[in-house]
């Protein structure tokens, strides 16, 4: 009997060691990663999705980006440019794709995340709760433009320019944050202009040229090309203070319109229950981009400033981004779509 006692603890010890090693197995591939390969992240191609289309500031921001994490990551970085509902489409394949790190949203999180809620009677996705927020990046101020060779050189002109319209004319934009400063500025200067959705930016271009749009509200990053090139003129800048790279551009503020600073940030954000060593190694990688002198040149050229940030600072941004953009919404009084 002693011996078939003595005999049986190792046997029990052994069930119950193995029993804890399959649990410990069940709960790593549960949470979608073990340690080695978090690790060895990543071992194949990154889908970097971008919400607008090719060629339009957004993408010309993404595509730098994503050139620069293919060369410190060792893989691969694709994009894939999915426009359409103000960015709300990239949004939600975002949402629903693996958990694994390798589809990854670079964008202006303040519009597609903190505001899309507010614009939209009804989303797919939740902004606080089914994404995980990596780094932000970089911040910019919103434009409007005219056609260059029209009669408007300031918000002025263009109050008065609109008021002898029928409708007080048309705008267009093709992003939430367009859209609120667009209406913030019919709010402020008491218009009625109609606005028109747009799903390239260079289409709004050619429709401002053309006659048929009278303004547009775009970022600053594709604008600023345009202007450069002719084709548009710059007369205001929606953020609170002057960016450098805009030049004498004023503000909507200091152009007589109280209360309006729309300055958009941008970041990276991957579905929610990306493992947290893979979201630490993305946000190094990007904080590294950020403190580039070549991107900050490559910023500053495209009228953008650096605003590099932790995973914490980020993910406390787009929360406070949520309530604010929401009472922006409602100041512009913008009925949800």
């Amino acid at each position: 009997m002693t011996g078939v006692q003595t005999c049986a603890l190792p046997i029990y010890f052994c069930f119950h060691q193995c029993a804890l090693f399959a649990l410990s197995l069940l709960v790593l591939i549960a949470g979608g990663v073990t340690p080695l390969a978090a690790q060895e992240y990543p071992q194949r191609e990154i889908r970097s999705i971008c919400n607008f289309a090719a060629g339009s500031g957004a993408d010309i921001l993404v595509r730098y980006y994503s050139d620069k994490l293919s060369r410190l990551a060792g893989k691969p970085v694709i994009v894939e440019n999915k426009p359409g509902a103000l960015g709300n489409i990239a949004t939600e394949f975002v949402a629903k794709a693996a958990p694994d790190g390798y589809t990854i949203n670079i964008g202006p999180l303040s519009s597609t995340l903190a505001s899309a809620p507010h614009i939209f009677k009804k989303v797919s996705f939740d902004p606080l709760k089914d994404f995980i927020a990596v780094a932000s990046i970089a911040k910019l101020s919103f434009v409007l433009a005219v056609d260059a060779k029209g009669p408007v050189h300031n918000v002025a002109q263009l109050v008065e320019y609109l008021k002898k319209k029928p409708g007080d004319g048309m705008y267009g934009a093709g992003n939430n944050s367009g859209l609120i400063g667009g209406e913030l500025f019919k709010d402020r200067t008491g218009l009625k202009t109609t606005y028109v959705p747009y799903k390239t930016s260079q289409q709004a271009v050619n429709d401002v040229i053309g006659g048929q749009l009278d303004f547009f509200v775009y970022d600053a990053t594709f604008t600023v090309g345009q202007a450069k090139a002719g084709l548009v003129r710059i007369i205001a800048a929606t953020s609170g203070q002057r960016s450098p790279a805009l030049g004498n551009v004023p503000t909507l503020i200091e152009s007589g319109l109280a209360g309006i600073d729309i300055t958009p940030w941008w970041g990276v954000a991957v579905p929610a229950g990306v493992p947290r060593p893979i979201v630490e190694k993305l946000a190094g990688w990007f904080n590294q981009i950020s403190a580039m002198e070549e991107t900050k040149t490559f910023l500053s050229r495209v009228a953008t400033d650096p605003f590099p940030g932790t995973p914490e600072a980020t993910a406390a941004l787009l929360r406070a981004d949520y309530e604010r953009w929401g009472q922006y919404v409602k100041l512009a009084k913008i009925e949800p779509q």
